[in-house]
């Protein structure tokens, strides 16, 4: 079977692999991204890693799932936050394509991970899905009967932008918000606090944290809310790290969205939580590749 190389580069690690063209993963591998170094630093990373697999069996092709926002004809980062310094304009495609003669292709990390649950996760065989990654920021994709919606000019979906009272949906709702408000309540280092210490607080009754995760969720009810009444799509799948405190956060998200969301489309919107997880990047990379090269 042929095999593919897909690359994950997030603003903290690079996540890459092997796939075989049945969409098996055969190796997984991470290092960090160092994202201060800069944008030629990561592209340097990139090629040595696509550089170390080719010497050591046949690849053909290579899938970049990437942050940042992605012309995907071109393969270039059009826009990046400044975590990755001097992104903007990376090209991928260009530079991989000329160095190793083998197609590579582009696409923006939560598009991918859209992909990933829509051909063969969470969101599998719906007609319209809404994906949310759910981190550092809020990110969104839509995908369409198999197809990324990137509107115009291919900034569809761009959430976290989403204005709300109080500021912006991932200002307001994002998980790196949880950590920073819990922190200051307590009137302790951030440090000391992160995501999963503040679940298991909370499941012990901690009432500061659980106060913190409801007001968390009311924010997602709401933008989701917001989101699905422009979009009705069929399923709504949560990502990210912290989404995978399910159990805890089900309920939660649930009544939220039906606090926000009318009762005749809240009861015909699926929630969803993702199943790749930290395997979404690579795996929507690849099939973002088979689309845009007809295989």
């Amino acid at each position: 079977m042929k095999k593919y190389i897909s690359v994950d580069i997030g603003g903290t690690a690079i996540k890459y692999g092997i796939i075989q063209e049945d969409g098996q993963i055969l190796s997984r591998d991470v290092l960090d991204t160092e994202a201060h170094r800069g944008g030629s630093a990561i592209l340097s990373k990139v090629e040595k890693i696509v550089g170390q697999h080719c010497q050591q069996e046949k690849i053909c092709g290579i899938c970049i799932s990437t942050a940042g926002m992605v012309d995907t004809q071109k393969g270039t980062i059009t826009y990046a936050a400044p975590l990755i310094p001097d992104y903007t304009g990376t090209e991928y495609k260009k530079v991989l394509e000329n160095r190793f003669q083998i197609p590579c292709e582009v696409e923006n990390d939560v598009n991918c991970a859209g992909l990933a649950e829509y051909h063969s996760g969470a969101s599998a065989g719906s007609r319209i899905a809404l994906m949310l990654t759910v981190g550092t920021g809020i990110g969104g994709s839509i995908v369409i009967d198999g197809e990324v919606f990137r509107g115009f000019s291919g900034s569809a979906c761009e959430v976290g932008y989403m204005v709300m009272e109080g500021g912006d949906f991932q200002t307001l709702g994002a998980a790196s918000i949880l950590t920073k408000k819990v922190a200051e309540w307590k009137k302790e280092p951030r440090e000391r606090w992160n995501g999963y210490r503040i679940f298991e607080a909370a499941k012990n009754g901690d009432d500061l944290c659980i106060h913190a995760i409801d007001e968390m969720t009311d924010v997602l009810g709401q933008g989701i809310a917001n989101i699905c009444y422009v979009l009705n799509p069929e399923v709504v799948v949560l990502g990210g790290g912290i989404m995978a405190q399910e159990q805890f956060l089900r309920g939660r998200i649930e009544t939220s969205i039906g606090k926000y969301l009318l009762p005749e489309i809240a009861c015909r919107t699926r929630l969803a939580f993702a199943k790749h997880r930290n395997d979404a990047g690579m795996l929507g990379a690849f099939y973002h590749f088979l689309q845009r090269q007809h295989i």
